[in-house]
């Protein structure tokens, strides 16, 4: 027995000294680097969850595929051009990148890609490193647009860094203190690349001049076309700024982190000191917590998952599992006074009070104020409410001005960075698909019509309005769209109508019929569209919505709480011979249960594509805070843009498209039916 003891200590403190060893070996390489800084910036604590696989990190997967929604490879690529001739340092590996930048310092001149820089525990990639002689222009590149061309547009009256610039300076800023400590000799001088609002395109097609590929890894990177001329370079969409200015502020900025004021350099050291030996920083709950990428759900942490979320809350709150059954400030609809909640010790809905929330009834307009309906959401959640809450007269008051039939239509929509046509500016908005469905007065439910130009290169504004024309000039209905998005791209497009110098027949028409159906200029034409989400704000609630009005999360509701739905959707109707005419279902079947649970409609639609993680597919459709609504569509245009994609995958993605374009107009078409029904058959305020 002893000699049994005496061996599992032996044993055990083998492995106590191995798993030391593995994390020594692992520590040695633990880098702050821009993104990890970028991290710490948002909030410490999550430089302990970064990286560990046992965490749940909600965080795209595909850093490409995120860039690739925002422009972000394309600005990359052309800035490389701006700076032609450059070595681009493509190994992953921490050594060999600097070994192979150090090298290339030695030269005169050099213009370097993604050169590595290091100093202690501080390890950056620069995109664009220009050395001429004893001076180093460090580049950031950013798919971000400015229309000035000094660092004054960055400096705020109020605060030292004007908040939407602040991530942006910050990171130029570390990535200067990392360059200028680690190369003393030199003069380093940093610059921000921004995407110039006023310049245009100088020729036709740049944009398809950069291509995506994978490698045999399944890596991503863009092969830029041997078309490229000079002419293509010749007008400058992206421009360089010196932000020396901006970086002396921040470098000269106290920073209230971890309880304690420390200027930059201190809180960098900190931050590097705490990632490399692995020591978490104490959480303290602010605003970042409302869209936290290290939080589980209740599943995943029953599957053996960890949640930063959570450990913060326990830690700084000294909540227990119950805790987290109650509703939170960050649940709260529109709530603009996080910062001050939380000073004020205030963290679930059931703390706060009308004073908090200062609810007032809007006398000039019907339907719920914006705190009335906070108010509504914390008293549902307090009291445990699931019933929804419905103002029939309100809404039936609306419905009774509508002409039928009624027309249901959803826009996808891109913002290229590189336009598709010369003389067009950078980010001019294209309108690439429409969904239509009309319901009739006797309730006739049918898909009408839809929308689609994925051909690469063109632009596609015009056409796009001539189809919706088409579908929408037979009679005066009502037209809906759900949020302004739809009003929004019509005006854009009217403003490129105007301001087209080619000859174009039907101009006139076009233009009249947009201004009809729109608000443009506070001006609201005859058959300006009815937002549907508006109408959801002021007469409709359910708790199962919590804190969103997304179509996304109100058409789940809407199946849960209206049986009328339910029934008429669990039947193969849509898409059928005697149903529902439908473009691109057939025999469907929308209200589907699995586990006592009635599933999202949009879990049913066939994936876009299938070559990227299920994980960052949900973050595109569902759950990206970043990309919201459509995310799936837009990043599925732009690969269908900027990918050689085989035919049979190009027409997969394209009836993909179309299916998902259709579902939110029939998730309005829904919405409108149960209201209709709840009005006939329910009455009254819930």
């Amino acid at each position: 027995m002893i000699h049994l003891s005496r061996s599992l200590l032996i044993l055990s403190l083998q492995k106590d000294y191995a798993l030391k060893l593995v994390r020594r070996i692992k520590m040695k390489n633990r880098y702050l680097t821009k993104s990890r800084f970028k991290l710490a910036m948002e909030c410490p604590t999550k430089l302990f969850y970064t990286g560990k696989e046992e965490y749940v990190n909600k965080s795209f997967d595909d850093s490409f595929l995120k860039s690739l929604a925002d422009g972000g490879f394309q600005v990359g690529e052309l800035a490389k051009l701006y700076y032609s001739g450059g070595h681009d340092i493509v190994t992953l590996d921490y050594k060999e990148a600097l070994e192979e930048t150090n090298k290339l310092l030695q030269e005169e001149n050099c213009i370097i890609y993604e050169a590595a820089i290091k100093y202690k525990n501080f390890f950056v990639r620069v995109d664009i490193l220009v050395k001429e002689g004893n001076r180093i222009k460090l580049i950031e590149v950013k798919a971000k647009s400015t229309s000035e061309t000094t660092d004054a547009q960055f400096l705020g009256k109020r605060v030292p860094i004007v908040s939407g610039w602040k991530p942006y300076i910050e990171d130029i800023a570390f990535q200067n203190y990392v360059a200028k400590n680690a190369l003393p000799a030199y003069e380093i001088i940093p610059y921000l690349m921004l995407v110039n609002k006023n310049s245009i395109a100088p020729t036709d097609g740049l944009n398809q001049k950069f291509k995506i590929v994978k490698d045999q890894d399944g890596r991503s990177s863009v092969r830029i076309s041997d078309q490229i001329t000079d002419e293509d370079l010749s007008e400058k969409l992206l421009i360089p700024i010196n932000v020396e200015t901006a970086c002396k502020v921040v470098y000269e900025q106290m920073y209230n982190y971890m309880n304690k004021q420390f200027k930059f350099d201190e809180l960098i050291h900190e931050f590097a000191y705490h990632y490399k030996e692995d020591i978490r920083i104490d959480p303290i709950i602010t605003n970042n917590y409302k869209d936290y990428e290290f939080k589980a759900t209740v599943a995943e942490i029953k599957a053996g998952k960890k949640s930063g979320y959570h450990e913060s809350f326990k830690d700084a709150l000294g909540w227990k599992d119950i805790d987290f059954e109650d509703d939170t400030i960050f649940d709260l609809w529109d709530n603009r006074s996080i910062d001050k909640q939380l000073d004020q010790g205030k963290v679930k809905l059931l703390d706060l009070t009308t004073e908090d929330i200062r609810v007032k009834k809007n006398d000039k307009e019907p339907g719920l104020s914006r705190t009335e309906r906070q108010w509504l959401q914390i008293e549902k959640s307090v009291k445990k409410d699931t019933n929804y809450w419905f103002d029939k007269e309100g809404l039936e008051k609306e419905m009774n001005q509508w002409t039928y039939p009624l027309h249901f239509i959803d826009f996808e929509t891109s913002q290229p960075v590189i336009p598709f046509n010369k003389g067009r500016k950078p980010y001019e908005g294209i309108a690439f698909q429409f969904s239509h469905h009309i319901v009739y007065k006797d309730g006739v439910v049918e898909h009408k019509g839809e929308y689609l130009n994925v051909e690469p290169g063109v632009f596609p504004n015009y056409e796009f309005v001539r189809a919706l024309k088409q579908e929408l000039d037979n009679d005066d209905g009502t037209i809906f769209m759900y949020s302004n998005h739809e009003n929004t791209y019509l005006n854009k497009i009217y403003k490129q109508l105007e301001a087209e110098q080619e000859e174009i027949e039907d101009r006139d028409e076009l233009l009249s019929f947009i201004r009809s159906m729109t608000k443009y200029k506070n001006e609201e034409g005859p058959r300006m569209m009815v937002d549907m989400l508006e109408l959801v704000k002021k007469y409709y609630y359910d708790p199962l919505m919590r804190g969103s009005n997304s179509i996304k999360v109100v058409l789940p509701a809407i199946l849960n709480s209206s049986k009328f739905i339910r029934e008429k959707y669990s039947k193969p109707v849509y898409g059928a011979d005697n149903g529902i005419k439908s473009l691109n279902f057939t025999d469907w079947t929308w209200v589907k249960e699995e586990d006592g649970k009635i599933l999202d409609p949009y879990t049913l639609l066939p994936r876009l594509f299938s070559d990227i993680s299920k994980k960052d597919y949900d973050l595109l459709s569902f759950d990206s805070d970043e990309l919201k609504d459509g995310g799936a569509a837009m990043t599925a245009y732009g690969r269908l843009q900027f990918e050689n994609i085989p035919n049979e995958i190009r027409s997969s993605i394209a009836d993909g498209l179309l299916k998902y374009c259709e579902l939110d107009t029939l998730a309005m078409v829904i919405i409108y039916e149960a209201w209709k029904d709840m009005i006939k058959n329910e009455g009254g305020v819930s």
